[in-house]
């Protein structure tokens, strides 16, 4: 079968000869996928987006890199390869790294889950550039211009390695406007999507995820171990799912014998898609909703006195950029707390944070902080970041952490 890609023009990425600053310099010697703007000494007039940057070394012919040129960036040129060994930037180079990122996920994909992320931007060398896996679909989501020359190579390899029957495009919001291009989000290039909503399973549970209009790439992939270790102490328990989204926390826990689960979220929307969830798996407990601002409804049901044996807060980013850091330790601070109040006698307590601007050790000490000046005797449990299909290969690569706290009265 054909692939059905259309760029508008043919462009034909030409090479630049980069010269770099002393830190530039540094960065990419030490493998990091990012050189910024102001980090280049010299370059090409004529740089257009998707252009090879040949990045030379102090000594002028000595290469240490190659990365893609992005116009439309403030990280000027993502890294490919960062090396002095020779490299050429053609199907077999994408194939090899395609090849090794699917072997990083073999442990997980012998476990009963069909539903996996396949390339993790930078992480697995391929920066601003998603693909995610549910049952025979892939979604691959561009988040910049610099791939639009290189699709029609790597998604056949994508499509060989991942056996999907169907593949979808999905486009960043700045891509949507992009004129270099004549793809549609959301539109089917390989295959046929006879639902927009794909049902796929995660560790023996079964989910949904609409590849066509659901946030990211349908689903939020990386939780997925947590929302396995929540399902197993969730048997014969009270939980509240706060920031639920599409029920993950909320649908193991169910799964695995809870008696009432609580799914609570500012979308009603995200919760009838949480109820479906749940109907795709045979489960005896009760599946309330609540729908509404987070805080506020915490702060009602402490009123009213309610209390679970399971609370889990996974909010969305609070920190995009940096001037927003210390508002997010505030809001984090905040959520522990309540979540503290909410959990019943020897409950467990289970706070997350996706804001790659807070650092891992900066939550889990505002957690511990907020906890030790409740009176309440509590133990850390666990702690835990990524899944093994989400690896981390730079530090701004990291951003979930999640952190398990059983109270001992």
């Amino acid at each position: 079968m054909e692939f059905s890609i259309k760029i508008k023009s043919k462009y034909n990425p030409k090479r630049l000869a980069v010269k770099l600053n002393a830190k530039g310099e540094q960065f990419v010697v030490q493998g990091h996928p990012w050189v910024f703007s102001n980090n280049i000494i010299k370059i090409n007039d004529d740089a257009k987006s998707g252009d090879l940057a040949i990045i030379f070394g102090k000594n002028k012919n000595r290469v240490i890199g190659i990365g893609l040129y992005d116009a439309n960036s403030p990280i000027r040129i993502k890294m490919l390869h960062s090396s002095t060994d020779k490299a050429e930037i053609n199907a077999a180079f994408f194939q090899n790294k395609i090849k090794e990122a699917f072997n990083k996920r073999q442990p997980l994909l012998k476990t009963n889950t069909n539903s996996y992320r396949l390339l993790f931007g930078e992480n697995d060398g391929f920066p601003g550039l998603i693909a995610d896996v549910y049952a025979s679909v892939l979604v691959v989501k561009i988040y910049s211009e610099i791939w639009l020359s290189y699709l029609e190579t790597i998604i056949p390899i994508l499509r060989v390695v991942s056996k999907a029957d169907t593949i979808v495009i999905r486009l960043s919001r700045n891509l949507e406007q992009s004129k270099l291009h004549q793809l549609k989000n959301g539109e089917v290039v390989y295959g046929t999507l006879h639902n927009e909503v794909v049902t796929f399973v995660e560790h023996g549970v079964n989910f949904s995820a609409n590849v066509i209009k659901g946030h990211k790439t349908g689903y939020f992939l990386d939780h997925r171990a947590n929302r396995k270790q929540v399902g197993e102490w969730s048997k014969g328990k009270t939980v509240l799912d706060v920031f639920s989204y599409a029920g993950g926390f909320s649908v193991h826990a169910l799964a695995n014998g809870a008696i009432e689960v609580t799914s609570l979220d500012i979308s009603k929307q995200a919760l009838d898609i949480a109820l479906s969830n749940g109907k795709l798996n045979p489960y005896t407990g009760k599946h309330k909703i609540i729908a509404g601002d987070a805080f506020a409804e915490l702060k009602k049901l402490i009123k009213n006195n309610v209390t679970y044996d399971v609370v889990v807060i996974d909010p969305p980013s609070f920190a995009k950029q940096a001037s927003e850091i210390e508002l997010a330790k505030k809001k984090y601070a905040q959520l522990a707390d309540l979540g503290e109040k909410l959990t019943a006698k020897k409950g467990l307590l289970v706070l997350a944070s996706c804001s790659s601007r807070v650092l891992a050790q900066a939550f889990f000490d505002i957690n511990n902080q907020v906890l030790a000046s409740s009176n309440r005797n509590y133990k850390e449990v666990l702690k835990t970041t990524h899944d093994i299909d989400h690896p981390i290969s730079f530090p701004e690569g990291a951003y979930l952490k999640c952190g398990y706290y059983r109270f001992l009265d």
